[in-house]
């Protein structure tokens, strides 16, 4: 068997190697709220686009090369003053200058789309503070904290306001869709929703230091009934976070999952302030009434 026809049995056999592990899901190919399912049709079609090129480039790649290889009484023609092509030069320049438009143009009409979430259901909030090497969430209309671990209702959108008390990080849950990034001083704006009642995994998608890797958090989905008994129980049940419980919890440390019933009413607020930051409350509505407000006369 000849050496070319060896190689491609086994880049063959490599492929389909490869390709056993495919029937596991992946969050990112596996939405599970609107945010996401939107990300994964523009990844859908940037993939398919690209392959309009990708694909035909790779197979001509492989007849080119058995075609014109070193033989004996090859027939492929030899034209040694050949050295373009108008058409050519349209076909391999106008394609690709075709797909990047569209793809850009997708991409900046969702991203803008996804900049706000809909009016349909009132969002809960979430401020969110990533810490080495952990994450501590509160909930300003709750009273409630946690940490590495959030609950949220299902069917209803969640819009986090995001900053850090530690190097900058990036807040990412990959089955929800959205990535943003956590930086001192700044309240970062993202917004997500689960349809579907579950557990999902959260992540720390941004180097942080020596434990970075274990930065990762759970995201608990569960109906709105479900959410207000989580929140009472919480507060009935588990102990308040001090300023001191914070000091001690903003060290660098890696820690388990833990909740408290209540915390301090400026803790948001002083992280950001203590960081050069100013924390507006009403920063989402802010943001709003200025994508509708009206030219003043």
């Amino acid at each position: 068997m000849k050496t070319w026809w060896r190689k491609g049995l086994f880049l063959g056999a490599l492929g389909l190697l490869f390709l056993t592990g495919c029937s596991e899901k992946y969050p990112l190919l596996d939405p599970q709220g609107p945010v996401a399912r939107k990300e994964y049709h523009m990844l859908l079609l940037t993939t398919i686009l690209t392959g309009i090129v990708i694909v035909p480039v790779v197979i001509l790649l492989f007849v080119v090369a058995f075609r014109y290889r070193d033989r004996p009484n090859s027939k492929a023609a030899y034209k040694p003053d050949w050295h373009e092509s108008k058409w050519l030069e349209i076909i391999w320049w106008g394609i690709p200058v075709i797909i990047i438009l569209i793809i850009a143009t997708v991409t900046v009409k969702e991203t803008f789309a996804l900049q706000y979430p809909p009016e349909k259901k009132e969002p809960i909030t979430v401020e969110v503070t990533s810490l080495d090497w952990k994450w501590l969430f509160t909930y300003p209309e709750q009273g409630i904290a946690t940490v590495n671990y959030m609950n949220i209702p299902t069917d209803r959108p969640v819009k986090f306001v995001l900053t850090s008390d530690a190097p900058i990080n990036a807040f990412w849950i990959p089955s929800l869709g959205g990535m943003q990034y956590t930086m001192p001083g700044m309240a970062m704006r993202l917004w997500s929703q689960a349809d579907e009642p579950g557990t999902y995994i959260g992540k720390g998608a941004n180097f942080s230091g020596k434990h970075f890797a274990k930065m990762s958090f759970k995201v608990n989905a569960q109906s709105q009934e479900d959410f207000d008994k989580w929140v009472e129980e919480i507060k009935s049940t588990k102990p308040a976070l001090t300023n001191e419980g914070y000091a001690e919890l903003s060290k660098q440390s890696v820690v388990g999952e833990s909740a408290y019933s209540s915390y301090p009413e400026d803790l948001y607020m002083n992280i950001l302030m203590k960081n050069g930051g100013e924390y507006m409350p009403n920063h989402w509505m802010m943001m709003e009434n200025q994508k509708t407000a009206q030219p003043t006369k």
